[in-house]
């Protein structure tokens, strides 16, 4: 089977079984009473949103995990250890996304996990993740400056731990660099999904430019599971798309950016990620304007943060604003997976 021919059946599949599968879902999670948890101080138009079907994260998560696995296991008969810790901090960050959903659903809120608690667990699946790259998957700890064939030591303080009689090396600022873009990516994920398909849109688009770089790279494996993702988002916006019969959830949107930090780390594209991830820079960074402009003048720059609520109060309506920013993720990604092509062609 020819590479490119695998990549489409592990998006085409995963997108047709969410597809398929999430009326059966959205039918379970109403009969479980499992709804959304609309913010008081939100947009007044989302209050209609209250109740509506949540948690769609753990069928998508579900599926691009047992496709994925399925096509290494029977196309390529092997799975990789880089891919193997990809896929593991998906699911561990998606797990921790629903311990939040659920906290919000059981408690009859719209506020989860304490925003300490939700940065530790991440920090120890960082961490986690970083350690095992490193030391197990062999993930070389450097990092490339886009456009350049200039490469930074990462490894430079390195400390190492002996414990059961197995060495580990620490990369101290790899270390942080993960720990950094692992929580950042997931939460600014979780930041965006606030629009009725927003963050799959966006995401959907991400995983394919990563797709793309992976395939570039010879990685098929890698190829494979974006691609996957970006398939199962596009079954999942058949639902999700206004007016949206459910929701992804923490589930879905910290198991998803933490995804894309993790492509991101064994690409080595960890610079690029500010680019072919750019929306989730510019959600961020609409939130941190906000909150520390308030704290330091007592004005708000922004008419509501993150900066997608921002355009819906100036009156664009919900399906204008996700479509702008769709084009938007579209350019910024294509730019990146252009300056990728580049840089590769001149090595």
């Amino acid at each position: 089977m020819y590479p490119t021919y695998q990549v489409f059946v592990a998006m085409t599949i995963s997108l047709v079984l969410t597809a398929v599968l999430f009326p059966l879902w959205i039918r379970l999670l109403r009969a479980g009473n499992i709804g959304q948890q609309v913010r008081a101080d939100g947009p007044q138009g989302h209050l209609i949103k209250q109740g509506t079907p949540t948690m769609g994260g753990v069928l998508i998560l579900l599926v691009v995990a047992v496709v994925f696995f399925i096509m290494q296991l029977f196309v390529m008969h092997h799975v990789g250890r880089q891919i193997v810790l990809v896929v593991v901090v998906m699911l561990a960050c998606g797990v921790l996304g629903f311990i939040d959903d659920w906290s919000k659903v059981s408690r009859e809120r719209s506020l989860g996990l304490k925003p300490r608690a939700k940065l530790i667990w991440q920090g120890i699946i960082a961490i986690a993740f970083c350690l095992l790259a490193v030391n197990w998957a062999h993930v070389p700890s450097w990092v490339q400056i886009p456009l350049t064939s200039t490469k930074i030591d990462f490894a430079a303080l390195t400390s190492t731990l002996s414990i059961g009689g197995l060495s580990i090396a620490v990369p101290w600022p790899y270390l942080a660099l993960v720990f950094t873009m692992v929580s950042a990516e997931s939460n600014a994920v979780n930041l965006t999904d606030g629009l009725d398909g927003l963050a799959a849109g966006t995401v959907t688009i991400v995983t394919f430019a990563y797709s793309g770089i992976a395939f570039k790279q010879d990685s098929l494996a890698t190829a494979l599971l974006a691609a996957s993702i970006g398939g199962a988002c596009i079954g999942f916006l058949w639902h999700n798309s206004y007016p949206a019969d459910i929701f992804m959830g923490d589930t879905g949107s910290l198991g998803l950016g933490a995804a894309i930090a993790a492509l991101a780390v064994i690409t080595k594209t960890e610079l690029l990620l500010v680019i072919i991830g750019g929306i989730y820079v510019i959600e961020t960074l609409s939130v941190i304007a906000q909150v520390g402009s308030y704290k330091l003048t007592g004005k708000r720059v922004l008419r509501m943060a993150p900066i997608h609520h921002h355009f819906e109060m100036l009156g664009w309506s919900e399906t204008k604003v996700m479509v702008r920013f769709w084009i938007i993720t579209g350019v910024m990604a294509g730019l990146g997976f252009a300056m990728f092509f580049f840089q590769d062609a001149r090595l």
